[in-house]
């Protein structure tokens, strides 16, 4: 009896987060690459639209999405998904001997494992593409849930995706950090009730809204790290009304 009374007076230890990472640019710095497939792809269609400056706005949407805004007239679905196509052939090509985890990535999820935080993928790749990444360099098992595009009805800046990541998890929006590089990313994430870490693989620090922190890679974070930005942002930043 007075071990039970004992216990029911002893603090309870608080929830930990759960960690949400998209993958492009926050997994692995790729969009320098990706920028450049799309390049390669509009000049083949004989546009002029600077990639570089397109991903700045975009970067988060399904490929597919991002080649519907370049044209002014409605392209059919099923030509956008052959433009996509290109576009993942371009990318792989060149990316192929290119593909490696951001410093610190592995160390870190193994940390974050260890402390018992749970894990999640919310990305807009989908199918292969999530392979061509993950399985390559052995990422999947230290996720305890994965995303795509094929699983939500819409992509970033919509919530869903990491609405749906939160659920798989079961943890509450509000208890969730989402790793992101993307405007539109950040933006999803303040639209599912969550928090962000802002990785600037290719944006500037002064680009995004309202991170906990910025970070160049996973060397200059750790999961206490995390638990102390926390207690600096009681309250999920509200999105911008026009996001990115």
């Amino acid at each position: 009896m007075l071990r039970s009374a004992l216990h029911d007076l002893l603090p309870i230890p608080p929830l930990k987060p759960a960690l949400i990472f998209d993958m492009d640019g926050v997994l692995v710095d790729n969009t320098p690459v990706q920028a450049r497939a799309f390049q390669l792809l509009f000049r083949d269609l004989g546009l002029t639209t600077n990639a570089r400056q397109l991903l700045r706005r975009l970067n988060g949407m399904p490929a597919g999405e991002i080649i519907q805004g370049v044209f002014r007239h409605p392209i059919p679905q099923k030509q956008l998904e052959i433009y996509a196509e290109q576009r993942e052939f371009l990318y792989r090509t060149l990316y192929w001997s290119k593909r490696r985890e951001l410093p610190g990535l592995t160390a870190f999820l193994k940390a974050a494992r260890a402390e018992g935080f749970k894990i999640g993928l919310g990305t807009g790749s989908g199918g292969s593409t999530l392979s061509y990444i993950l399985d390559h360099l052995d990422l999947r098992r230290y996720f305890d849930a994965i995303i795509g595009k094929d699983d939500v009805p819409k992509g970033k800046p919509s919530p869903d995706t990491y609405t749906l990541t939160a659920a798989k998890l079961g943890v509450q929006p509000e208890r969730c950090i989402v790793f992101e590089d993307a405007l539109l990313g950040e933006q999803a994430a303040y639209r599912a009730g969550m928090r962000c870490v802002a990785v600037a693989t290719t944006l500037k620090a002064k680009d995004f809204q309202a991170p906990l922190t910025v970070i160049k890679d996973f060397t200059e974070i750790s999961p206490a790290h995390l638990l102390a930005l926390l207690a600096t942002q009681p309250e999920t930043p509200q999105p911008q009304k026009r996001p990115g």
